[in-house]
């Protein structure tokens, strides 16, 4: 017998090209199937939506607005939050966890390219190929690579990663392969957990000493800021890789900028603090630093990796069921 239950009434709040470039028609038609909504009316302003009081279940993404006390007070109704992108803590507030609110995200869709950008990175920098890219494109002949990089490869070498977060352990899986010995340093994990993930399980300090890469996917929390400060930077042996896909408060940038100057150290940056560094910033012109703007997570094509995760999602609500990628208070204490 067809289900007596009424459909859902859902709203999309969210930046109108993000609802554009998310939900292409394709996706709308299988939306509508589930719940009763506008597949065209999109929202950044709480106040301006229609009949608020009915709506039981929003479709968030980036550009949403914080649900405050003030914004749930006009949705008396509302049971749940679908977020179609990563980290909620822009819109998901307190007043949500005190409502009881059932939060869901698609940060593990999301993860998944941050962590294909974070390998290739490792692989093209134990490999030398942005300086020896450099080289040949100046001097326009085969040189005696390994005479200007001793030991250059991916055999066998050091890879560190900070923070055994969604994108960290995506990034485990993916190392695999390949023949690294892998160090991690999370403080919320024990030796027996980081072997599992294939991992050894070490102070930040001592892997900053010991790695040719670093890469980092902590995330941005009081205790986090400056995490890499000038003392930790100094840690880092010659010719090391600083890889950086997670948040730019990590790390220290004027100190950053002092080590990438001297040469002595490499790094790969797909976010800054601040983020646009400024245009006077050393850090674009240096040979031995890579920055790109921002592009490691979901864009373009793979946007619909995001947007299947999060139909499955509003699939599983309308349909009773607990949804796979859900968000806790607690939870979102120590993630991104």
């Amino acid at each position: 017998m067809p289900s007596t239950q009424p459909r859902p009434r859902a709203l999309f709040a969210m930046g109108r090209r993000h609802h554009d470039a998310l939900f292409p028609p394709a996706a709308l038609d299988r939306l509508t199937r589930h719940v009763d909504i506008d597949p065209q009316f999109v929202t950044e302003d709480f106040e301006r939506i229609p009949d608020p009081a009915t709506v039981d279940l929003l479709i968030t993404s980036w550009g949403c607005p914080p649900l405050d006390d003030a914004v749930l007070a006009r949705m008396p109704a509302l049971k749940a939050v679908v977020h179609a992108a990563g980290s909620v803590k822009h819109h998901v507030t307190d007043a949500c966890w005190d409502r009881g609110l059932l939060v869901s995200t698609a940060a593990a869709a999301n993860a998944v390219p941050v962590a294909e950008y974070t390998v290739a990175a490792i692989l093209f920098a134990n490999k030398r190929v942005l300086e020896i890219g450099g080289l040949y494109r100046e001097h326009r002949e085969t040189l005696d690579w390994a005479a200007h990089y001793p030991g250059f490869g991916n055999y066998r070498r050091t890879v560190g990663l900070v923070g055994a977060s969604l994108v960290g352990r995506r990034v485990l899986e993916l190392l695999r392969p390949h023949d690294f010995d892998v160090l991690l340093a999370d403080p919320h994990l024990d030796p027996a957990a980081a072997r599992s993930m294939g991992a050894r399980l070490v102070e930040l300090d001592d892997m900053l000493a010991v790695c040719d890469v670093v890469s980092l996917h902590a995330p941005a929390l009081p205790e986090t800021h400056h995490l890499l400060d000038a003392r930790r930077l100094s840690l880092l042996r010659d010719g090391a890789t600083l890889v950086n896909t997670g948040r730019g408060s990590l790390i220290d940038t004027e100190a950053l900028t002092a080590e990438a100057s001297s040469g002595r150290i490499h790094a790969v940056l797909d976010v800054t603090d601040p983020e646009v560094l400024p245009a006077t910033s050393p850090l674009y012109s240096l040979p031995n630093v890579l920055l790109t703007p921002h592009i490691a997570g979901s864009l373009g094509g793979e946007l619909q990796r995001i947007t299947r995760s999060a139909l499955d999602e509003v699939e599983r609500y309308c349909a009773g069921q607990e949804f796979a990628y859900p968000v806790t208070r607690a939870a979102l204490t120590t993630s991104a």
